[in-house]
């Protein structure tokens, strides 16, 4: 079973933390990752708007994206 880099499980977990960070973490069973991501996507969506007063969620996306790339990226350690 292959379960690193660009297996089908890390795809769909990338995809899902594109949606909404931290989800994918969260499809992996890393739940405080998840709760991480999650977290601090949140604040820097609040930031964002803080700054910028518009609804533009370029904080959020950014988050988003590093939590793409890190579920996607993940391995599975060796039991």
């Amino acid at each position: 079973m292959s379960t690193g880099q660009g297996s089908t499980g890390n795809v769909i977990a990338a995809i899902c933390s594109l949606i909404i960070p931290g989800l994918g973490q969260l499809v992996q069973g890393r739940v405080l990752w998840a709760i991480a991501w999650f977290v601090l996507a949140c604040i820097a969506g609040a930031i964002t708007w803080l700054l910028t007063l518009s609804l533009l969620p370029f904080g959020w996306f950014v988050v988003s994206v590093l939590a793409c790339i890190h579920a996607a990226v993940y391995r599975r350690p060796l039991a």
